[in-house]
């Protein structure tokens, strides 16, 4: 189904190649070039996805993810020219569902944007209904999740992970099954990246409950959802 993107971005050929491949894929494409005003087309135009360049004029990527992740779970792909790995993993930490480096592809962009858009949407196997385990609980179809009584802002991947481990709690996920099972066959990242949302999801979850920890590191294996 198209959907509705925002591209904030503030090289002029970048952008308008990047909007011409989404909108070829049959996407609305709406563009901002400065870090306020993208932020606040953010806000009035409720986009279904946002491409984010990490450095923009009058505010980085950086504090408008902060920002929209704040008040919002619309998925967000991050552009940056910095290729150190511990770069990327911030943008991630901060709630960027994917990133892209340059020079891209365009075509390599509109691909890693339809795949985030399909992780981001509402799977035909999550039926309704909830999942829980002690104090976490999520609604399948309102993708709404709760932590005690609080409810808890996660992006779409943060979501994803968490009903993967609420489907089948105790059992250990390799960094490969969370993957293939919660992040899909075309996730083009590398193992950090999982820790990263793994990190995020987490803290997310424990400030509520006390700093209380349900997901669990299993060195050498994985990732497990268990008591505290």
């Amino acid at each position: 189904m198209p959907s509705k993107v925002l591209i904030i971005e503030d090289d002029p050929h970048t952008s308008e190649l990047v909007r011409l491949y989404l909108a070829n894929d049959g996407h609305e494409v709406l563009s901002e070039a400065t870090g306020p005003e993208g932020l606040a087309r953010a806000r009035e135009s409720d986009p279904d996805l946002v491409v984010l360049d990490l450095m923009l004029p009058g505010m980085d990527g950086r504090e408008i993810c902060r920002e929209l992740r704040a008040e919002s779970d619309v998925p967000i792909v991050m552009l940056t020219a910095r290729v150190e790995e511990d770069d990327l993993l911030t943008g991630l930490g901060l709630g960027a569902d994917d990133y892209v480096t340059k020079p891209f592809r365009p075509r390599e962009l509109a691909a890693r944007v339809n795949a985030v858009l399909r992780r981001s949407g509402r799977d035909d196997s999550d039926g309704g209904g909830e999942l829980a385990f002690g104090p976490l609980r999520i609604n399948l179809r309102d993708r709404k999740a709760m932590a005690g009584d609080r409810p808890v802002s996660l992006t779409p991947t943060e979501f994803r992970l968490l009903a993967l481990l609420l489907r089948e709690p105790g059992r250990v996920f390799s960094r490969e099954q969370i993957i293939d099972r919660a992040l899909g066959q075309d996730f083009d990242g590398f193992d950090r990246t999982v820790d990263t949302h793994i990190y995020s999801l987490r803290r997310k979850l424990e400030k509520p409950l006390g700093g209380a920890r349900y997901i669990h590191t299993i060195y050498g294996m994985g990732y497990r959802l268990g008591n505290a």
